[in-house]
């Protein structure tokens, strides 16, 4: 019987320089502030990739790369299906899709259109795939929005032995995807969104002098 093979496979020869940290930042109504403050600090040699999932409505021109690439020192572009993850590199999941992290440096792409239910992308589905793909290597961040999108993703990452930031409730121009990731206990900090910026900076800068082996610790 033949096997199944993925279409994206794991690489078993990936290099240790490429397995480095990996920030996932998860946002909804009120977004956009958010990101252009947690973004806007960090440096252009951040040694760490940047994924980002902000629900937006897919019959929209999609200008929200160009706008943090505005703001933010570092490289800030639109998803493709496929991608590599690079340090110092941000890629905003594109408007009607969802992000995977298929194996340890690449993402994936599932276009879902304008009549799928929302949350589009949803941080769930980038968290969870993030989680299995990189483990420790994966820190995700929960900003300000509506619902409760994230809330399982985060559960997977530390399940896998990653962390997770929060947004707390005086800074967020909406609880509800903070509040939701915190209930679960599985929050490692809650910070005012001015101090985001400073954590993940401590924690990926940290985590890439340990190197890829220094174990679940990492972020």
């Amino acid at each position: 019987m033949t096997s199944y093979v993925p279409k994206f496979d794991r690489e078993p020869g990936l290099s240790p320089e490429a397995r480095f940290p990996v920030v996932a930042l998860a946002s909804s109504a009120g977004g956009l502030n958010a990101l252009f403050n947690v973004l806007g600090p960090l440096p252009a040699d951040l040694p760490a990739a940047v994924l980002v999932a902000q629900h937006q409505q897919p019959n929209r021109p999609n200008r929200l790369p160009e706008l943090l690439d505005a703001r933010s020192p570092l490289r800030v572009r639109s998803a493709r299906d496929g991608d590599t993850m690079e340090q110092g590199t941000v890629l905003v999941t594109p408007p009607g899709c969802h992000l995977l992290v298929v194996n340890d440096n690449r993402i994936g792409l599932i276009a879902v259109g304008e009549r799928a239910l929302p949350p589009r992308p949803t941080a769930d589905m980038m968290l969870a795939t993030l989680a299995v793909t990189c483990g420790p290597r994966a820190l995700a961040v929960v900003l300000t929005g509506v619902g409760t999108d994230a809330q399982s993703g985060i559960r997977a990452i530390t399940c896998c032995g990653g962390r997770v930031l929060a947004q707390d409730e005086e800074t967020s121009a909406h609880f509800g995807m903070p509040g939701a990731a915190i209930s679960t206990g599985e929050v490692d900090k809650v910070l005012p969104l001015t101090e985001i910026a400073k954590e993940i900076r401590t924690r990926v800068t940290t985590a890439a002098e340990k190197g890829p082996d220094s174990g679940s610790e990492a972020c």
